[in-house]
């Protein structure tokens, strides 16, 4: 039944893939170590200016490096749990079983599945394709982006999704999947065109035209 390259059907269940990765607490944590370097680069001019102030303190360069790589160190450390926190409870997949006629569906998160759900909990399955289209004489092309808002009982979870082709088909596959349970998939888009830039005219060179004029009369 699934039709589009998002939706993946196995034996067992039909799964909306929204982010390819593993999940679980392990994983979870692994995949965090790498983003958390830009933490000290994002931080590095505070870092450098107190190596600066210790320095002109009359610091030893052994002190200095010491306290910098601890510093590094730190910034490291909780950019890796922010991170991972954040991570955790990003939306990998859902997944709907039995995998024809789902009856059931849980939310993979990061940090790892959560509890199943009956299917008939998901109330509406809002798709937003949003195309933002260039202004006359505009270089660049056109972006598009897919929002998807699922909408469960007392919760709603919204996030982005990859898109590089026509959302329609994802749109259909969706009806044809959970329209048997009464879940509503709804497909709106919406377009807006791209704002210019502000062109600033040079205050000297009007004044000096505006000169050059008043000196002929």
């Amino acid at each position: 039944m699934a039709t589009d390259p998002l939706l993946r059907q196995g034996p067992d269940s039909t799964d909306l893939v929204l982010r390819v990765g593993p999940a679980g607490p392990v994983w979870n944590v692994l995949a965090s170590a790498g983003p958390a370097l830009l933490t000290p680069l994002a931080l590095g001019v505070l870092t450098l200016l107190v190596a600066f102030g210790m320095a002109m303190a009359g610091a030893r360069a052994s002190t200095v490096f010491v306290v910098v790589g601890v510093i590094a160190g730190l910034e490291y450390l909780i950019g890796w749990l922010a991170h991972a926190s954040s991570r955790a409870r990003d939306i990998l997949r859902v997944e709907f079983t039995p995998a024809g006629v789902p009856a059931s569906l849980r939310l993979v998160r990061g940090a790892g599945p959560d509890d199943w759900l009956p299917v008939k909990t998901l109330r509406q399955v809002r798709l937003t394709h949003k195309v933002v289209e260039p202004y006359q004489g505009d270089y660049k092309p056109a972006v598009s982006t897919l929002e998807l808002e699922l909408v469960l009982l007392g919760v709603r979870e919204q996030l982005a999704l990859p898109l590089d082709s026509d959302p329609q088909p994802l749109a259909d596959a969706l009806k044809a999947l959970l329209g048997p349970a009464g879940v509503v998939v709804a497909l709106r888009t919406e377009r807006s065109t791209r704002d210019r830039p502000t062109q600033h005219n040079s205050g000297w060179t009007s004044g000096g035209s505006a000169s050059a004029g008043s000196g002929g009369g």
